[in-house]
């Protein structure tokens, strides 16, 4: 695969072969943020986990202290005095029924996060296919099939992420911007792994962080030593 000369240039400063503390690898991963975009900054944790068994299952949320640095476009399905109280919570979007056809026919997506309160989920289910393969499913876990719309609404676009296994059981999430500083990544750094080493499934044997990496959205990513996040 053919890479750019920023790339290379970045990739220089990063040793692949070396397992970085935490500060290191935040530092090493803004300097190789060279785009001229602002970089989203993700981190990817391999786990010791068979997501094939629902007790090794991983999945969750965080509230991050710094946010994402990315403005989350909230879909809210409730009706009545729900409906109302999430408009003033301020999601762009809320609905009922009368969306269904609209995301089922017409492919409109423009939303990040979806909320739902729990007498609605009979009718989000009927967008399983649509919803579920971008992971946009509103799921209990997550805290966004809820009562509490002001809450889930608030924390959303105050910088709550969801962290889930993936096929291959490794965890994909965002961290912040490459504007950052590196405290403000250090401390979403540091509360997301808080949440995950609390989330470990009690059935699991052997080692749990079997990877973490950090990497910009165009930079090369950079190895933390798991087991001092342990």
């Amino acid at each position: 695969m053919k890479r750019g000369k920023r790339y290379v240039e970045a990739a220089k400063a990063v040793d692949r072969a070396t397992l970085y503390d935490t500060a290191e690898a935040i530092s090493l991963v803004k300097k190789s943020a060279v785009a001229k975009f602002d970089e989203t900054i993700e981190a990817h944790i391999r786990t010791g986990c068979d997501g094939r068994h629902a007790d090794q299952q991983i999945r969750g949320a965080v509230v991050l202290p710094h946010g994402t640095g990315k403005k989350v476009r909230v879909l809210v399905f409730a009706k009545d005095a729900k409906a109302e109280e999430a408009k003033a919570a301020g999601a762009e979007y809320v609905g009922a029924e009368e969306l269904i056809p609209r995301i089922q026919n017409e492919g409109w997506l423009d939303f990040d996060v979806v909320v739902a309160t729990p007498d609605m989920m009979g009718v989000v289910g009927r967008l399983g296919r649509v919803l579920g393969p971008k992971g946009l499913m509103p799921n209990p876990k997550a805290g966004t099939v809820t009562m509490d719309v002001t809450k889930a609404v608030h924390d959303i676009k105050a910088g709550k992420i969801e962290y889930r296994l993936d096929k291959t059981n490794i965890i994909h999430v965002p961290v912040g911007k490459a504007s950052f500083t590196e405290e403000q990544l250090s401390d979403n750094f540091q509360t997301l792994i808080e949440a995950i080493l609390k989330a470990r499934p009690s059935t699991l044997k052997g080692q749990y962080l079997k990877s973490v990496t950090l990497t910009s959205t165009m930079g090369p990513g950079v190895k933390i030593n798991p087991m001092k996040l342990a």
